[in-house]
């Protein structure tokens, strides 16, 4: 927040002298005090906080993305008129009254249009995604929220730059001018730094692991303690139900029994096998694997058609809507297998623990796979890899291209994919010309393809898919697909080409806005209607309808399993 000191620097040059009186002015501002220029670079970005991003906001979502907007155009404001009186050689003039005048002016009629296309531009959303929730005295307050949000950031900027002033003084005292002032900047950086990554960053993270780790021993409302000899928790598992986390023993305690699943095929099913290790089992990930593979091994797993390797979310979470698809589609004839690699929600994982998911989808896939590979080509299991947001860059950092997929599974569904996993962005980077980022085609789908709707023809039609399909399944207004650092700088493809089915027309680029913008987004991202944004949900039928490629069922079984996914 350098860039919000408003004062010039003092001249070094020999021939030149400042007052005591002058630079002392220079020094010190009232607290309240802000510049003419910097409250112009507030109103403009202000104004562009507005525009469209890609889920609906919020009064006070949008409260705060225009505080942090109207704080970096009043930054880029004060930069600009610094480099201004730079080039032109002369110190700052006090701004004349019609200055000021004009100012609020502008901002009371600049401010009142863009407040009222901002609210046009919501309502279109929400009408394009089904939304219906809209609270009126949220969007009142949200005014109220940009100025405390603005004045933080702004007094954070304040306290730094006084910081270095402060600095800058005391080794003056020692050294020369020059010296001290980048001497000056360079220990208070280091020191701003230290406090964000150590104190605040690794602080919170450390806290939030211990308060979450208390509830992780809670267990899910209706879930009780497996029967069955089928699943992990059970009679006769290798893992304790007590150590299974409360994710684990959401997910072996829930799913379809063997009577849900005849029921919807009309035809004899199997109970499906599910097995899981939470982050009691064992002590690393690689030992949680090995024990959870052991137990999958024991329920009989391998002597199974389908074979599921799913890598969890965040605190060990798994997609129940994934799962059951998976099994209902499989008869029941179906076994699968995940572990638990941290206490944090996925949110916090999504920003802090990405090394602990690339570990997971790893060490549990290469389990998996030394004991499935060592098993006669004509008895092994169908093997298929799955995972959703954070899992699926656990699950696709077991594999290193295309064809490592394509020879040691048999199909692969990821799901909203961040934007930072390595698979996803060879295969969008290096897509085919004339293909948008929002449905590329890569290698003319031979094996990996994109949809937003499973449910309609994959591109590109007439293309034979043969072999192993991965199949991406991603929303255009998913913000866990498309935030990136980059948004700050430079314009994506996906915001270059024509919008995807979800997105409105209007939203466009603008240099850190748009970074804001997504960013603000990411927290919502399941808080919209299925179909958008981060809810997928009866959307993985089809989209293992597609890859399972399964025998026996009718567009009507389709329909009623939709059906089913959607109630649950």
């Amino acid at each position: 927040m350098n860039t919000i000191d408003e004062s010039p620097d003092p001249d070094d040059g020999p021939d030149k002298t400042v007052t005591a009186q002058s630079r002392s002015s220079k020094k010190y501002r009232k607290l309240g005090s802000l510049t003419l220029p910097g409250c112009w670079g507030a109103l403009v970005a202000s104004c562009l906080s507005f525009t469209p991003s890609l889920l609906p906001r919020g009064g006070v979502i949008q409260g705060v993305v225009w505080g942090i907007s109207a704080a970096i155009g009043y930054a880029v404001g004060v930069l600009l008129a610094s480099i201004w009186r730079a080039l032109a050689d002369r110190d700052p003039r006090r701004p004349r009254a019609w200055s000021w005048r004009a100012l609020l002016i502008g901002a009371a009629v600049l401010l009142s249009v863009f407040f009222g296309l901002g609210q046009y531009w919501q309502y279109l959303i929400r009408h394009m995604m089904g939304v219906t929730e809209y609270t009126i005295w949220l969007v009142v307050l949200s005014p109220f929220v940009a100025v405390a949000v603005f004045w933080l950031i702004l007094l954070i900027g304040r306290g730094i730059r006084g910081g270095f002033r402060w600095t800058a003084d005391r080794l003056g005292r020692w050294i020369g001018r020059r010296a001290a002032r980048t001497a000056g900047w360079l220990l208070v950086a280091g020191v701003t730094y230290l406090v964000i990554t150590g104190l605040l960053l690794q602080g919170s993270v450390a806290l939030a692991n211990r308060v979450f780790s208390v509830r992780d021993g809670a267990t899910p409302e209706g879930v009780h303690q497996p029967t069955s000899s089928l699943r992990s928790g059970g009679p006769g598992s290798l893992v304790p139900w007590d150590a299974l986390g409360r994710q684990g023993r959401g997910f072996v305690g829930a799913g379809p029994s063997q009577g849900d699943i005849a029921r919807l095929t009309h035809h004899p099913a199997m109970e499906p096998i599910r097995a899981y290790a939470g982050l009691g089992s064992a002590g690393d990930t690689e030992a949680r694997a090995e024990l959870a593979v052991a137990d999958l091994d024991r329920a009989g797993a391998f002597r199974r058609k389908n074979l599921l390797v799913a890598t969890t979310t965040g605190s060990g979470w798994v997609d129940p809507a994934s799962v059951d698809s998976f099994e209902y589609l499989s008869g029941g004839d179906a076994a699968t297998v995940a572990i638990q690699y941290s206490y944090l929600p996925s949110w916090i994982s999504y920003l802090v623990d990405q090394s602990k998911a690339r570990e997971a989808g790893r060490d549990l896939f290469d389990a998996v796979y030394g004991v499935w590979s060592r098993l006669p080509q004509t008895s092994r299991p169908r093997l298929f890899v799955a995972g959703e947001s954070l899992g699926s860059f656990g699950a696709e950092t077991a594999f290193s291209g295309e064809n490592d997929l394509a020879n040691r599974t048999a199909g692969t569904l990821f799901v909203g994919p961040p934007n930072f996993n390595a698979l996803f962005r060879e295969f969008t980077d290096h897509r085919d010309p004339g293909s948008p980022e929002i449905q590329p085609v890569y290698k003319h789908g031979r094996t990996v393809r994109f949809t937003s709707d499973p449910s309609a023809a994959i591109p590109p039609s007439g293309q034979p898919w043969d072999g192993a399909r991965v199949l991406y399944l991603v929303h255009p207004s998913d913000p866990i697909v498309w935030w990136s650092p980059h948004l700050v700088f430079s314009r994506p493809d996906w915001l270059a080409e024509s919008p995807g089915r979800d997105v409105l027309k209007g939203m466009v680029w603008i240099p850190f806005v748009t970074f804001w913008q997504v960013s603000a987004d990411l927290p919502f991202s399941t808080g919209v209607p299925a179909g958008h944004g981060h809810k997928y949900t009866a959307q993985y039928v089809d989209g293992w309808n597609t890859v399972l490629r399964p025998s026996g069922v009718s567009a009507q079984d389709l329909d009623n399993l939709k059906k089913i996914i959607a109630r649950e």
